[in-house]
């Protein structure tokens, strides 16, 4: 039986905080016709650039594109690519709460594409040497109330360095906390909801496994470790796994052709909020975040999924 997909009415009624690393992606369009005299490398003539939202930006675009209202906290560098962030923002009707920072470098990744393939992706960024959306906590406290959810999208950037004052405030106030985690230490995401590792972000935390049942004994124990109600695994072509106190759903793949693998995570997540701050259960939540995924890999770059694709999927 299909779950139930909340109706626009709904999740408009509904209002989902996301916290993290926002960034620029930037393309370049262009055709390849020769390899340079310099070096065995291609030459591309650019014919075209676009710029998208990236990191937590898209998700926070994926939430807003299903209906939900969103608002983004994050912190920008006082640059071109920030300023850039904040028009294109706006632009998708997504509300904002921007700090600025000007030892950080707004991150950008450029990425240069030629016969319809990634040829160089190029990142600019800098390690802050402290934690800038510390400085913001007040305003996420001020905010917090407003909202039905948070998610917190952490891209390793150094803006959730220290998450766990984030999480306990919102748990506090009864606000349901979903992490999509980086690197090797989980413990900072004790509390949450549910985290949404990729395959490999998990197997940094828990080690490689060596089938379902060693994978679902391991999943398990991180998650009973952390105190959460879910921990969503995104597996590429093997679809998603979900561990809760249920056990272990198995969602398949729901992609009738994979072109661009960029950004579905933040479509699994972002979808995912959107749904439990409507009341969704988490297994219900977790399939049609499935059925998202299955559409936006089919595209080339980042990208969000209408509510009106997500019923017709």
């Amino acid at each position: 039986m299909t779950p139930r997909l909340p109706p626009p009415t709904e999740l408009a009624r509904r209002r989902v905080l996301v916290v993290g690393d926002a960034m620029l992606d930037r393309y370049w369009f262009g055709a390849v016709d020769r390899i340079s005299p310099e070096a065995p490398v291609p030459v591309v003539r650019v014919t075209r650039e676009e710029e998208r939202l990236g990191g937590a930006a898209n998700v926070a675009m994926n939430v807003k594109a299903l209906g939900t209202r969103c608002t983004l906290l994050t912190v920008l560098g006082d640059d071109d690519a920030g300023q850039r962030l904040r028009v294109l923002l706006q632009q998708q009707g997504v509300d904002t709460v921007i700090g600025r920072d000007t030892q950080l470098r707004t991150v950008v990744k450029l990425r240069v594409i030629g016969r319809s393939q990634q040829l160089l992706r190029i990142d600019f960024e800098n390690q802050p040497d402290h934690e800038v959306l510390n400085l913001m906590l007040a305003d996420y406290a001020r905010v917090l109330p407003e909202h039905d959810l948070v998610l917190m999208s952490d891209y390793g950037k150094g803006g959730l360095a220290h998450v766990a004052r984030m999480i306990e405030l919102a748990r506090a106030a009864g606000k349901p906390v979903l992490v999509d985690p980086k690197g090797s230490d989980y413990s900072r995401y004790a509390g949450a909801s549910a985290i949404t590792p990729n395959r490999s972000e998990l197997a940094q935390v828990v080690g490689a496994w060596s089938g379902e049942a060693d994978l679902a004994a391991r999943a398990e124990a991180l998650r009973q470790q952390l105190g959460l109600q879910g921990l969503l695994v995104t597996r590429s072509e093997e679809g998603i796994s979900l561990f809760d106190a249920q056990g272990h759903l198995r969602l398949p793949t729901a992609a009738r052709e994979v072109y661009d693998v960029t950004g579905a995570g933040d479509t699994v997540i972002g979808v995912l909020a959107a749904l439990l701050a409507c009341g969704l259960p988490l297994r219900e939540a977790a399939a049609w975040a499935n059925r998202a995924a299955g559409i936006v890999v089919s595209r080339f770059g980042t990208a969000a999924v209408s509510h009106a694709e997500l019923a017709a999927a």
